[in-house]
């Protein structure tokens, strides 16, 4: 007969009262009376209802009855404790990778602008002067005018275009040189000197005297001052007069009072125009190169108007040197829409109007911000692929969180649910625990990350920034915490306290939507999959497949496609799903020849392995994509570091290069040997290279005129570098020596010298011999071999020949192999000559990463990589702890049979190895495919080389597999699997078997 339920959890079914037609009470004695029976007279009451207690209330019964989410927490306090844990580091993670990519993204952006150089960042406005006299606009430039004027003009510049006062400069200066006319002025090879003239403000706060006095002067009587280099090399000195030309042919003198040495010479205020600080011999290119010296008068303010007699063409401007300290990343697009506007918009049309005239607006900002945005472009589809993948990995373990609880609490809820429980009040009260523990540890770990993942800056300007853009964005802006806006991160945080919360009761109200029979197997071994799980892994191969072909065929620079950037997620799902459908056959493989054995502990561990619960999927999916998110982020930092080895290389050409720094400058005599003795050096390639050779061609003279660089190597040991190197490795016998060099050959034009030249020069020259004119002599040269790239250059054509065949011969840079140390090294050559520089690989490495997106970039990799390593532990650990009980009651059953604590361990570490051993290889075989089906659309070029661009022989930075991050990995999670195991065993033996053996079944 079947047992009534009940409709309330605390009222008895009617199974608890005692059945039979005589369970009711019918007479006076059974039946209590509802009057009850009085004595007379005395008030003593007789045995009926005064026999029982009195009803409680309805408020005493209520305020008696302990609260469920309370006592369950109270009942179990550690594992309350451990998913708070779990939750707060996740929770943590999650919320800070949006403050840190905003974080690195606005140190990129102020990095550019702060970085780049000041002829490029300042924003200049310049307006042609007319032609008039000095008397007439002698009040339009005076000080005060244009310094009303400036003040005008930076009111007129839109947000977020701000802008340095200190740096700021206004005045007016001569656009064409003008030629010194004094015979005294020093002429190196009889050409006149050449003057800038220019009225700079503030020039007292830049500048210190240091003899004579300051300029002062007036239009008609222009006084001016010069630097202490400029004095220094065209003899001035306080009370010299300059004379130039003027427009009608007569001479404008211009007194010197002075002599000032700058402050800050870096500074934008003199950066921008190197001439106000320092001469300069400039060259004359004709028959022969000459040089002649260019130098500035500094002008005070009172004598710009005298720039209007003179005949260089003056000009007013208005330079402003531009802030980044208040920009943000979220400031990209209004800073490029403002600088357009400036350039050639509504606010140049504003400018116009205030300056007069016919302005000039001269920025570079606008590449600068250009090349930025380029730059995070490239870098932040290749972190999502990162972010995607810790994001399944920590959504997984969360969810085989609340798979063990569930399984802790399995008969529990199947008891609740036989009573008469309902799915609503199941899922509701277990939403109630969930969501008491989630919630605040959501919500301390979005506090813990605000705290400390701050805006650069310390917040203040970051924080004036992001006001500024709130405000433009109006309203409805996202509030914006310390500088970084708390959406993102709080919408991250409540996506994990969400998960948190549903994983438990979802997953109950899933299991006993209705009652479940109990001793039924759920093993993997018998478990046949579902429709609805055939429809799901058909579904997500489809999605995988999708990826990867539109990954391979468009790139990962879509940065609006997730399914893009999800690529590597799904590869790694579609092999656990593969992995969990093949996991039986390799157990019954092994469980047949495991009967042979002697001892029973081989067939009973690979038999436990095959009942594991069919719920171990998550594990091993949780298992296999951190395994293939660790080898997919060790690919891409190992991708990285190639190719910047690979550009440094060939940027210096060994591990250090010595080269002059004037082109054509011959190695001192016994510069070679002394190099060759310092410690460290292995091997050295002694180069001779001639820049700018004219090529003749196959074609005849109609072919356009080619030039390239002629290099002439000593055959044995370039040999041994380039075959070191990579870069066009070639037998030394291919160089072969003609027999015919040095001064003696001059004459012989017609020999024929072997070259190894680059692909575009090869096919210019063709097969026959042609003739070659050089410094290095004249003589013909025949390609007998092609290289893409050598080490002595990092351009793209160049031809190479024997050195000890050309007529001048002098090495010009010696090529350096061996762990040198770059101080003992500087100081050889130095110790010769002061006009050779050396430039070390690893100096030159180490240029490649200044750029903050690519140093954040890099950190969220190797955060994703730690996340996921730490991941993979905690779901050894779930899925060991998942059947412990089970595991502890078995071998205290087995104990008293007569297993000894050895073979304990050994049952355990076998029974968790095989799972631990296929997701390694599953992981480590996902991996390894992830990176050639995704390579093709993986180019981390701008993250390696942002700072680089240059390099073409650098063809990309392509994705390459890691062989350390597949393996070291892998072969960690089987470590730590077997140790866990038999650690649990260890614990499990040392504990008492009395509790397992009592009555009662503990399955």
């Amino acid at each position: 007969m079947p047992r009534p339920r009940s409709s309330r959890l605390d009222q008895p079914s009617g199974s608890d009262r005692p059945s039979g037609s005589g369970d009711r009470p019918t007479g006076p004695k059974d039946r209590p009376s509802r009057t009850g029976d009085r004595s007379s007279g005395s008030g003593d009451r007789s045995t009926g209802t005064g026999d029982r207690p009195p009803a409680p209330s309805p408020a005493a019964a209520r305020s008696a009855s302990a609260p469920w989410v309370r006592t369950r927490l109270r009942t179990a306090p550690r594992a309350a404790a451990a998913l708070a844990l779990l939750v707060l580091v996740t929770a943590y993670l999650a919320a800070a990778l949006p403050r840190a990519v905003d974080r690195y993204e606005t140190e990129g952006l102020r990095h550019g602008i702060a970085s780049a150089a000041p002829r490029d960042s300042v924003l200049e406005l310049t307006a042609p002067l007319p032609v008039a006299t000095p008397s007439q606009y002698a009040e339009v430039l005076s000080p005060e005018a244009l310094r009303k004027r400036s003040d005008e003009l930076r009111a007129l510049l839109p947000d977020p275009i701000r802008t340095d006062p200190a740096q700021t400069a206004h005045g007016v200066r001569t656009v064409a040189r003008l030629e010194g006319l004094d015979p005294w002025l020093p002429r190196p090879d009889g050409i006149s000197p050449q003057f800038v003239l220019s009225s700079p403000s503030g020039l007292d706060r830049h500048a210190t005297l240091r003899q004579g006095r300051a300029a002062a002067g007036g239009p008609l009587r222009p006084e001016a001052v010069v630097t202490a280099k400029t004095a220094e090399a065209l003899r001035l000195k306080p009370g010299a007069v300059v004379h130039v030309p003027s427009r009608n042919g007569e001479r404008v003198a211009v007194t010197v009072t002075g002599v000032v040495e700058p402050h800050g010479p870096d500074a934008p205020y003199w950066a921008v125009e190197p001439l106000l600080r320092a001469p300069a011999l400039a060259p004359l290119v004709g028959d022969e190169v000459k040089y002649f010296w260019q130098a500035a008068l500094l002008l005070s303010p009172d004598s710009a108007a005298s720039l209007l007699a003179t005949a260089g063409e003056p000009e007013v401007f208005f330079r402003y040197a531009p802030t980044a300290g208040h920009l943000t990343a979220r400031d990209t697009d209004r800073l490029s829409a403002a600088l357009h506007s400036v350039g050639g918009g509504p606010d140049l049309v504003e400018l116009t109007r205030a300056m007069g005239g016919n302005p000039t607006v001269t920025t570079g900002l606008d590449e600068i911000v250009d090349a930025y945005r380029s730059m995070r472009d490239a870098i932040d589809p290749v972190v999502a692929v990162a972010v995607f993948g810790i994001g399944a990995v920590a959504a997984l373990v969360l969810a085989m969180t609340g798979g063990l609880f569930v399984a802790r609490r399995d008969a529990e809820l199947a008891l609740l649910r036989s009573r008469g429980a309902s799915l609503t009040g199941i899922g509701l009260r277990l939403l109630g625990e969930t969501s008491a523990v989630a919630v605040p540890a959501a919500a301390l770990a979005l506090g813990l990350a605000v705290a400390t993942v701050r805006p650069p800056g310390g917040g203040s300007g970051a924080a004036d920034g992001a006001g500024a853009a709130g405000a433009a964005d109006g309203a409805g802006a996202v509030g914006v915490l310390g500088g970084i806006p708390l959406g993102p991160s709080l919408l991250a945080a409540s996506a994990v306290a969400l998960v948190a919360m549903l994983v438990l009761p979802l997953r109950a109200v899933v299991l006993h939507r209705r009652p479940r029979l109990h001793g039924g197997r759920d093993d993997l071994l018998t478990a046949r999959p579902s429709r609805r799980r055939t429809v799901l892994e058909l579904t997500l191969l489809v999605l995988a497949v999708g990826a990867v072909v539109s990954l391979r065929l468009r790139g990962a620079g879509d940065s609006g496609d997730h399914l893009v950037s999800a690529a590597p997620v799904l590869v790694g799902l579609i092999a656990a799903m593969v992995l969990v459908r093949v996991y039986p056959l390799p157990l019954r493989w092994l469980g047949r020849p495991a009967r042979r054995l002697r001892g029973a502990v081989g067939p009973l561990a690979l038999a436990r392995a095959g009942r594991s619960s069919s719920t171990g999927m998550l594990p091993l999916l949780a298992l296999v994509l951190a395994l293939t998110t660790a080898a997919f982020g060790g690919s891409v930092l190992a991708g990285v570091a190639d190719a910047r080895d690979r550009a440094a290389l060939l940027s210096t050409g060994g591990d250090a290069r010595i080269d002059g720094s004037v082109e054509w400058t011959p190695l001192p005599a016994g510069l070679t040997e002394t190099v060759r003795g310092t410690t460290g050096v292995r091997d050295l390639a002694p180069v001779q290279i001639e820049y700018g050779v004219a090529l003749p061609s196959h074609e005849g003279t109609i072919a356009r005129p080619m030039s390239a660089p002629l290099v002439g190597v000593e055959p044995a040991s370039y040999a041994r570098l380039a075959e070191r190197t990579g870069f066009g490795p070639f037998p030394a016998e291919l160089l072969a020596s003609t027999g015919k060099g040095g001064e003696a050959a001059t004459a012989d034009t017609g020999r024929v010298l072997p070259a190894i030249a680059s692909p575009s020069v090869a096919e210019r020259l063709g097969r026959e011999p042609l003739e070659v004119v050089a410094a290095a002599g004249t003589f013909r040269v025949k390609v007998v071999g092609v290289r893409a790239a050598t080490p002595a250059l990092p351009g793209e054509n160049f031809l190479l020949v024997n050195g000890a065949d050309l007529t001048r011969r002098a090495a010009t840079a010696l090529l350096v192999t061996g762990p040198v140390d770059g101080a003992a090294l500087r100081g050889a050559v130095t110790a010769r000559t002061d006009a050779f520089r050396v430039t070390l690989r690893s100096e030159e490495r180490a240029g490649y990463v200044d750029s903050p997106l690519q140093a954040g970039a890099e950190r969220i990799y190797l955060g994703a990589i730690g996340a996921g390593a730490g991941y993979a532990v905690v779901a050894v650990l779930l899925s060991l702890a998942q059947n412990a009980p089970e595991r502890t009651a078995l071998l205290a059953r087995l104990r008293t049979m007569g297993l000894t604590r050895r073979q304990g361990r050994r049952l355990l570490g076998l029974e968790a190895l095989p799972q631990a051993v296929l997701a390694a290889l599953g992981g480590v075989l996902a991996g390894w495919a992830a990176v050639p089906l995704l390579a093709p659309g993986v180019d981390l070029f701008r993250l390696a080389l942002a700072t680089a661009p240059g390099l073409a022989r650098i063809d990309g930075a392509p994705l390459r597999a890691d062989p350390w991050s597949l393996l070291v990995p892998a072969l960690a999670v089987v470590l730590l699997t077997a140790l866990a195991a038999a650690g649990q065993a260890w614990w499990a033996g040392r504990r008492g078997s009395i509790k397992e053996l009592r009555a009662g079944d503990a399955r």
